[in-house]
């Protein structure tokens, strides 16, 4: 997988997750502005996620993204939010995890 590839998945990932908690927040505060900088972020997320695209291809990047939202948002919400995952649940982040292992790996071979 390209470096470059990599940092710009991380750093789409911490605008995403940014706006994923600000949208928790605005959940227990009301508060318009909250919700307002949820949305931006959400954009600013989107508008980066088309140079990973465009580098990656939509299906590498669109699924790297989802699997390391999941990962991320979980532990924002059991450690921020106090939020509890079932066993099944958590099966389910593990298998999510195997997944994003087997589609970073180097392509050995062409389809």
């Amino acid at each position: 997988m390209n470096p470059t590839f990599l940092l710009w998945l991380a750093g789409a990932m911490a605008v995403f997750i940014s706006a994923a908690t600000a949208s928790r927040a605005y959940i227990a505060t009301s508060n318009i502005l909250i919700l307002v900088l949820s949305l931006g972020l959400y954009c600013v997320g989107n508008l980066m996620m088309v140079r990973l695209m465009r580098e990656s291809g939509l299906g590498l990047a669109i699924s790297a993204s989802a699997i390391v939202q999941l990962i991320l948002v979980n532990i924002i919400a059991f450690a921020v939010f106090g939020e509890r995952l079932s066993l099944a649940q958590l099966a389910g982040i593990g298998l999510g995890i195997v997944a994003m292992a087997l589609m970073l790996l180097p392509m050995q071979g062409k389809a």
